[in-house]
């Protein structure tokens, strides 16, 4: 039988796997997970992209910016900035272009629209579809 502290950590590891799996589902096929805090850095600081997938059906990475708090224009030059620089320094040569999601709580319209998210740019989201309360309840 196994001790207490291993099947602790079992219990921990399935947890973890689990919430990841049902965030993976709901992104779609083809996913997989890269790296947590991905650092990427210009000359002078390093950066961290809170969570960084690649997908093998689109052939393309996608990076995802985590706010617990509205959407500023800062977090879209942020997010645009990981986007370019990854697309120079990871991306490969027969991979499509980057996409970057931020996901927040909330969001200024007038922000969204004044720095031409309408628009929506072939390399940054600024809204996903909303998850149904079932399907949140899975995650949880």
């Amino acid at each position: 039988m196994p001790d207490a502290h291993q099947f602790r950590e079992a219990e921990l590891e399935q947890a973890i796997i689990g919430k990841l799996q049902a965030f993976m589902l709901e992104l779609g096929k083809g996913f997989a997970f890269v790296a947590r805090q991905h650092r990427i850095s210009t000359e002078t600081k390093d950066f961290f992209i809170d969570l960084v997938f690649y997908n093998f059906i689109l052939k393309c990475f996608l990076l995802i910016d985590l706010k617990t708090s509205e959407l500023t224009h800062e977090d879209i030059g942020k997010m645009d900035m990981y986007v370019r620089l990854f697309e120079d320094t990871v991306k490969g040569k027969d991979d499509n272009p980057t996409v970057g999601v931020i996901l927040c709580t909330d969001k200024d319209h007038t922000v969204v629209k004044v720095l031409g998210a309408e628009r929506e740019p072939s390399n940054l989201r600024f809204e996903i579809p909303a998850v149904s309360a079932d399907r949140r309840r899975n995650c949880e």
